[in-house]
């Protein structure tokens, strides 16, 4: 079997003419074993020549295929010599490489007077979209739940009990770690002011209505947002990834009951102990913080502490919680069903779903604020 092999002439004009031999094929080429030898090198820089004028003999290559073509294709700088003599037949090899290799020109639309309104218009229809589906899962769940109270035994409770303890127990290390910090770190900066004023006493008020009614709440709800939000999304969205969602639905099972509703429940119940978990140990760091920089006592901390900050505070706190996570779990739900079968998709919803939870959640918090704002609240 002949290899692919060429040979060279220098004319008296200074012209030079290829002739190509052999069979030009994989096999051959493979056999040959020298992809990246000096021959092919030299072909490269003859089909690149524009000074010499170089011509291209190819009656006598036996055979040629796809990965012969190509590697002449590339060598002539992906386009026809303009001295080539070939059979028709190998021509046509070469005609359906430069097909393929064209590049589509980029269409450019004339820019339209109205193209804000069009992107305004285009933002105003996704957000409708997304609300008409977020009222459907809210539909689908209510739907849930009343076919739960005719059908307990439908209940999903392994799926609660495996998102109570994904969503709660797991996330109980991280939430006390970062309440316990903000509590120091709260009492700390307070401290420092207070003692300017000579109100060092005030710091249980201080520490005890931030904490247990705003920053409680909030710092949970952003925990749990970044960390099971995002996991809730990201499972959903691999499972439409990989169609599991589709096999679902095929086999009759329905994926907002045994999907969506338990990560809701969970979220719900889970939340608001997180409040009082992370509350506790906030309050806690910033008593051990009083007693070093102010010389609070524990005892008269802890003794302060109900008589400053009326028990309707943890209760707002509480109900905080239980809001903050129905919002959570009802978002991440509704973009992870919303990922398209691509991984551009679940990475996006994925960002979306941490992002709007968060932002819904400061929004629902000012709405708590406003709306109870002469509630739980000494008077001086």
């Amino acid at each position: 079997m002949l290899h692919a092999h060429y040979s060279e002439t220098q004319s008296a004009s200074d012209s030079i003419e290829l002739a190509l031999t052999g069979r030009w094929t994989l096999r051959a080429l493979a056999e040959k074993g020298e992809a990246d030898a000096a021959w092919q090198n030299r072909l490269r820089e003859l089909g690149r020549r524009h000074v010499v004028r170089v011509s291209w003999n190819c009656l006598d290559i036996e055979a040629l295929d796809s990965v012969g073509a190509l590697l002449l294709w590339r060598s002539w700088g992906r386009k026809l010599p303009e001295l080539l003599l070939m059979r028709p037949e190998h021509l046509h090899i070469f005609e359906r490489i430069a097909a393929a290799d064209g590049e589509p020109a980029a269409v450019v639309l004339p820019r339209s007077p109205f193209e804000g309104l069009i992107v305004l218009g285009a933002g105003v229809l996704a957000a409708m979209r997304q609300m008409r589906d977020f009222v459907v899962l809210l539909g689908q769940l209510a739907l849930d739940l009343l076919h739960l109270l005719r059908h307990p035994i439908d209940l999903p409770g392994r799926e609660i009990s495996a998102n109570i303890y994904k969503s709660g127990v797991r996330a109980m290390p991280v939430t006390a770690l970062v309440g316990l910090l903000i509590g120091i770190a709260l009492s700390y900066l307070s401290s420092l002011q207070l003692r300017q004023f000579g109100a060092d006493m005030f710091i249980v008020n201080l520490l005890g209505l931030s904490i247990i009614r705003e920053l409680g709440p909030v710092l949970v709800a952003v925990l749990v947002a970044g960390r099971s939000g995002s996991a809730m999304t990201a499972q959903l969205g691999v499972m439409r990834v990989t169609e599991e969602i589709d096999a679902l639905a095929t086999m009759g099972v329905s994926t907002s009951l045994r999907l969506v509703l338990p990560k809701v429940v969970a979220l719900a119940v889970v939340t608001p102990l997180l409040v009082l978990w992370a509350t506790a140990l906030a309050l806690l760091g910033g008593m051990l913080a009083a007693e070093l920089q102010l010389g609070i006592g524990y005892g008269y901390f802890l003794e302060t502490l109900p008589k400053v900050v009326p028990v309707v505070n943890l209760w707002i706190g509480l109900s905080k919680g239980f809001v903050f996570g129905l919002a959570i779990a009802l978002i991440a739900c509704h973009f992870g069903l919303r990922v398209k079968p691509n991984t551009d998709s679940l990475s996006a919803n994925t960002t979306a779903a941490v992002v709007t939870a968060i932002t819904v959640v400061i929004f629902i918090d000012a709405v708590f604020a406003v709306a109870l704002r002469g509630i739980g609240v000494p008077k001086l």
